[in-house]
C-alpha cells in the first residue's frame, strides 16, 4: 500500500490545532490532530447538504447561500451545480491555506469552483459573518466540525448554541434553511433547533456508498 505523504501544515487561527494536508497516490485527508475530517473518497454527505439545501430554497430569484467551511470544494461545488446563474455564494473559510490547497494540489477536486463568478470567499470567522447579518441569507450551510459541537475550534460551540441558532435565524430570510453537517446524531441539538423556531429534519446520508458511514444533516427551515 503507498504511504501517506503530507503535503502541508496550517495552523488554525486562534487556536493550538493544526491542519494537515496529506496524499496517498490520489487519494487526499485533512487530518485534525490523530482525526480526519475529509477524505476525497468521501464526498457524498457533504454533496447532499447542498443539494437538499438547494431543493428547499428552489426557485427563489437572486438566492444567497452563505457556506461556513470550504474543505475539499465538495459542497459548494454541487451548490454551483444546482443554483441558478443569479446566485450568490459567500464560503466563509477561516484558514486561509485551505483556499490555496483548493487553487494548488486539490484544484482538480474543486474543478474551477472559486473561479466562479458568484462565489465570494470570506477569510474569516463564519460565526461572526452571521451575527453581523439579518435577514439576508436563504440558506446557511455549516460544515465546520465532525458535528454540532467545537471539534475544531473550542469557539465554535457558540454555533450550535442557543444564541449561535438564534443568531443564525435572524441572518435568515423568511423560510430559509440551516443546514447543518455531522458525522453522528444529536438528540439535544435537535431539540435546541426547535426551541429557537426552526422546524426541523434529521436526514441520515451515507457518506459515499450504499456501504458507506451514515452521516446526518439537519435541515432547519425558518418558520
Amino acid at each position: 500500500m503507498l504511504p501517506w505523504i503530507q503535503l502541508d501544515r496550517a495552523t488554525i487561527p486562534g487556536e493550538a490545532g493544526d491542519l494537515r494536508l496529506k496524499r496517498r497516490g490520489s487519494e487526499f485527508s485533512i487530518m485534525l490532530g490523530s482525526t480526519e475530517l475529509m477524505n476525497s473518497r468521501l464526498s457524498g454527505s457533504e454533496e447532499a447538504l447542498a443539494t437538499l439545501s438547494c431543493e428547499r430554497i428552489a426557485g427563489r430569484k437572486n438566492p444567497t447561500m452563505l457556506v461556513g467551511g470550504l474543505g475539499m470544494g465538495f459542497t459548494l461545488r454541487a451548490a454551483l451545480s444546482a443554483l441558478p446563474q443569479d446566485a450568490h455564494v459567500i464560503v466563509a473559510e477561516l484558514v486561509s491555506a485551505v483556499v490555496e490547497w483548493g487553487r494548488g494540489p486539490l484544484a482538480d477536486l474543486h474543478n474551477g469552483t472559486l473561479d466562479d463568478p458568484r462565489v465570494a470567499i470570506h477569510i474569516g470567522d463564519v460565526g461572526a459573518l452571521i451575527r453581523s447579518k439579518k435577514a439576508v441569507y436563504d440558506a446557511i450551510l455549516l460544515d465546520v466540525d465532525n458535528g454540532p459541537d467545537g471539534l475544531t475550534r473550542a469557539s465554535n460551540d457558540g454555533l450550535y448554541s442557543h444564541e449561535g441558532l438564534h443568531a443564525a435565524r435572524s441572518a435568515l430570510r423568511p423560510g430559509g434553511v440551516l443546514a447543518v453537517w455531522s458525522s453522528a446524531p444529536d438528540r439535544a441539538f435537535t431539540r435546541r433547533l426547535r426551541e429557537v423556531g426552526f422546524a426541523t429534519e434529521e436526514v441520515g446520508v451515507r457518506a459515499n456508498s450504499k456501504n458507506g458511514a451514515r452521516h446526518v444533516l439537519w435541515m432547519a427551515t425558518k418558520r
